[in-house]
């Protein structure tokens, strides 16, 4: 059984691994300027080694047995993230949690200063990020965080998976009984989920599908960069019967582009997605696609949030995929 430690770490214990008092200690954590850069610096090293945390209860930010949970997204507007941000909210409420939530406006590089704003406001944090772990930890500085749809190297971090495998291997099993040898794949690499690319060549070698040289186009994550991929798609690889787009947005985009050129869906082409989003039920035809539940996902993020505020380090949450069939593919 692991070792835990039988109560958080406090101040005094982060002074005394560091070597200097707990005011100086103090001083550092709060950014006070009449403390040297190199005694700061070995503060926050400490601190960070302990998985010290500073107590809001103390600085009277929020009322005795409150818990706060703090949230961020890459985009409020994609339509992916409400249905996960109404599960995280339900999950926290049931819990008596209030939730703040942010988001990182599809910009990475905006995801540090996030984190640490947020980490001296509230009491754990389930996150969407695509920065490195090492950038991650330096930013949170103890505070617990669950990171979605990424499984950690750093134990100390929950995380809720995708198993993107069952469901699009089913996909193309689907294309495959439906007749399609010839199949490509609308893919969004800065996404930072090769799950779906790997899964979707792995299910296609095992069937005796091909994937052409050229089958598989990057673009952004948009539907802009569907109608983009569907253009180029259709300019380089005619001969492609079925195409996968990354996720419903961009298979959106796609069909849109679709058409607009008069190209027929499936007749001309199948086209599926990925996520299970509430729209692709109202285009024509309606959008087959890989369903994740986005609202479990945020519950069960809820979950491993308060397995780490209780001082476990849970084993990541994996939610499965299915395969959604409607008239597109």
């Amino acid at each position: 059984m692991e070792d835990r430690q039988d109560k958080r770490p406090t101040l005094r214990d982060v002074a005394r691994l560091a070597g200097v008092s707990h005011q100086t200690v103090s001083r550092a954590i709060n950014d006070k300027g009449e403390i040297d850069p190199e005694t700061r610096r070995r503060v926050l090293d400490a601190a960070r080694q302990l998985r010290y945390r500073p107590s809001r209860f103390a600085r009277g930010l929020v009322r005795p047995g409150a818990v706060t949970l703090g949230l961020i997204v890459p985009d409020v507007v994609n339509p992916f993230f409400p249905e996960l941000i109404a599960g995280v909210i339900d999950a926290a409420e049931q819990a008596g949690w209030q939730v703040l939530i942010s988001t990182s406006q599809d910009d990475p590089a905006r995801e540090p200063e996030l984190l640490r704003a947020l980490a001296g406001q509230v009491d754990a944090m389930i996150c969407y990020l695509f920065q490195p772990e090492d950038v991650i930890a330096d930013a949170v500085e103890g505070v617990p965080l669950v990171v979605m749809s990424r499984s950690p190297q750093d134990p100390a971090f929950g995380a809720v998976d995708i198993d993107s495998g069952i469901g699009v291997r089913a996909l193309v099993r689907h294309l495959a009984e439906r007749g399609h040898r010839r199949i490509g794949m609308i893919d969004c690499p800065a996404a930072a989920d090769a799950g779906r690319r790997v899964a979707f060549l792995a299910g296609a070698a095992e069937l005796g599908l091909e994937v052409p040289p050229g089958a598989i186009v990057p673009v952004e994550q948009s539907m802009a960069g569907g109608e983009a991929g569907f253009v180029r798609l259709r300019r380089e690889r005619p001969d492609l019967t079925a195409i996968f787009a990354f996720n419903d947005l961009v298979a959106l985009g796609a069909h849109r582009e679709a058409r607009r050129r008069g190209v027929h869906i499936p007749g001309d082409v199948a086209l599926a997605g990925f996520d299970g989003l509430t729209v692709g039920e109202l285009i024509d035809p309606p959008l087959t696609t890989v369903y994740l539940n986005k609202r479990r996902m945020g519950e069960l993020a809820v979950a491993q949030a308060q397995r780490l505020l209780a001082g476990d380090r849970p084993a990541p949450a994996v939610l499965e995929t299915e395969l959604v069939i409607r008239g597109s593919a």
